[in-house]
């Protein structure tokens, strides 16, 4: 199919001890890693608990605060363009959510995503992702042409994507047995016309729907589309086929956070039509990807960025002054403030919400411009060699269950080019808390005990396996709750005011943040981090 375009049970207490933050899983004794980044400090924030007094000061031209793929990008691009009077300040979780981990193996370390995981092959559009994959040799030539080749090491390597549809898996994600002639026919109709509207053009003469979101069209009989659901768009185009409604399903809850019933028509639209990149050695719609997912990415920028422009810490304020600009901060040491002529404030807006007092005066309006944020689990485990599988269809790297509530789960190690399987391996499974209000889900990830963590986080594995395989097999487990886990595209987002509000900021004080868009990904991200770095460069 195309791209996923469409995101030892009984061990002693000696392994549970080596791992910290860990325990046995209650009547399993799987030690268990729970990982909440960010929340401490986050509701420090929302509680609004006493500003303390700096201890120090620090000068600097220009601070990123935040080192998510934005930041990144950001301090990247400083230090490319010669600028060496920069600091870019960490935040509560390094590479936010294109961060990894790592296990230790009875046979070796294995990495794995604690975020995204993948990368499509990058638009024409997105010079800047292409500029950075060409500098971390995962284009090995050609980056800015129509099919630059790719490094084999970096395409997901087949058998890529399988889904489990009635009682058997199947190629690929949307299913062509199993259904009826009619559906089979929607199915062939709606990707066709996919195809069609990624070349399509509007009255502006550029794409409508590209990567970055910005340089889509604004036609506005396209743009129009951002006030009707995509499943109300879905049923008055004809497309009724329950198969590809829970594949459209799927594809809005693993790529926003949310259900077809929330998201616009036209960010789902945009999801299948704005990316179009092509190799010039894989298939069109192939992805990248790497054991960590994009912290592979996360490494590679911030290799590039010297060690003495970072520092850990995050900020508590950020406020502007005749001069230049202000953050009052915190780390190990204590509390600091920084003096900036310019800062880049590159983390996600419900925090940049609380951090700057007057956020209001650059258009922004928190109570009703800021995007909805999806709750998230990511959690790996770690297997004593692989479960058994139908010959006719083993496991891919991508693996979803039709209809399932959870998104299935990825292989870290499925890129090992080896004669044999691996004796350990790590599965990453994914889930978005669509079926309840954000706040709720949020409410809900903050009480909810560990084993009910994990009984949501291996529902799609057990389903699968069966609970006695699954632990049989599980050495560990490592869950991330991402509770503001992505900006979810709803209706009325592309005519979000605030949105474009910030976007537009010129002064003293720049955002970046793949919020900007309305949606988390990490061409997004980077488009901003570049934008703003370029900007805080120039004067």
């Amino acid at each position: 199919m195309q791209r996923r375009r469409f995101l030892h049970a009984g061990l002693g207490a000696g392994l549970a001890l080596a791992l910290p933050g860990c325990h046995p899983l209650s009547h399993l004794g799987i030690p268990l890693t729970v990982l909440h980044p960010g929340m401490a400090e986050g509701h420090r924030l929302r509680d609004g608990a006493p500003l303390p007094a700096p201890s120090r000061e620090i000068r600097t031209g220009v601070v990123i605060l935040g080192s998510g793929v934005a930041g990144l990008t950001a301090a990247w691009r400083l230090a490319k363009e010669g600028v060496d009077d920069f600091l870019l300040v960490n935040g509560p979780e390094p590479d936010g959510n294109a961060a990894g981990g790592r296990f230790d193996s009875p046979s070796g370390a294995l990495a794995y995503p604690r975020g995204a995981h993948y990368l499509p092959l990058p638009s024409p559009e997105s010079t800047t992702v292409r500029e950075l994959l060409a500098e971390l040799e995962v284009i090995e030539a050609n980056p800015f042409s129509a099919r630059p080749r790719f490094a084999e090491t970096a395409l997901v390597h087949a058998p890529d994507e399988r889904l489990f549809f009635g009682g058997d898996w199947h190629d690929g994600l949307l299913p062509t047995e199993h259904v009826g002639a009619d559906e089979a026919a929607q199915h062939r109709r709606f990707l066709a016309e996919m195809a069609r509207l990624t070349h399509t053009r509007g009255s502006d003469g550029r794409r409508l729907f590209c990567v970055p979101l910005v340089q889509s069209s604004a036609d506005p009989s396209w743009r129009a589309l951002d006030a009707t659901p995509f499943r109300d768009w879905l049923s008055a185009s004809g497309y009724t086929a329950p198969s590809l409604h829970a594949y459209l399903d799927y594809v809005c809850r693993d790529e926003y956070g949310a259900g077809p019933e929330r998201i616009s028509a036209w960010a789902g639209l945009h999801y299948f039509a704005s990316r179009g990149g092509q190799a010039e050695n894989a298939p069109d719609g192939a992805l990248l990807t790497w054991p960590d997912g994009l912290a592979f990415l996360a490494s590679g920028l911030r290799r590039r960025v010297p060690a003495t422009r970072q520092m850990a810490g995050h900020a508590l304020r950020i406020r502007e002054t005749g001069k230049g600009v202000e953050v009052l901060g915190i780390d190990a040491a204590g509390p600091f403030l920084i003096r900036a002529r310019k800062a880049i404030c590159a983390m996600p807006l419900h925090v940049a919400a609380r951090l700057i007092p007057h956020i209001r005066d650059y258009g922004f309006d928190p109570a009703a411009h800021l995007p909805p944020q999806a709750a998230w689990l990511v959690a790996n485990f770690l297997l004593d060699g692989f479960p058994p599988e139908p010959t006719e269809q083993p496991l891919a790297w991508d693996n979803v269950i039709h209809g399932s509530p959870g998104l299935g789960w990825v292989v870290a190690t499925h890129q090992q080019i080896r004669a044999a399987r691996p004796a350990h391996t790590v599965f990453t499974t994914y889930q978005a808390l669509a079926d309840r209000p954000p706040a709720e889900a949020r409410r809900w990830l903050e009480s909810a005990s560990a084993d009910e963590l994990f009984a949501l986080a291996s529902v799609d594995l057990i389903s699968t396996y069966g609970k006695l395989e699954l632990w049989q097999r599980t050495r560990a487990v490592e869950i991330t709750v991402r509770a503001h886990g992505m900006a979810s595209p709803v209706c009325g987002s592309l005519a979000n005011p605030g949105l474009a509000a910030l976007r537009e900021a010129d002064g003293r004080l720049l955002f970046a943040h793949a919020d900007l868009s309305g949606y988390s990904v990490f061409e997004e991200a980077s488009w901003w981090g570049d934008r703003a770095a370029r900007l805080a460069a120039s004067h």
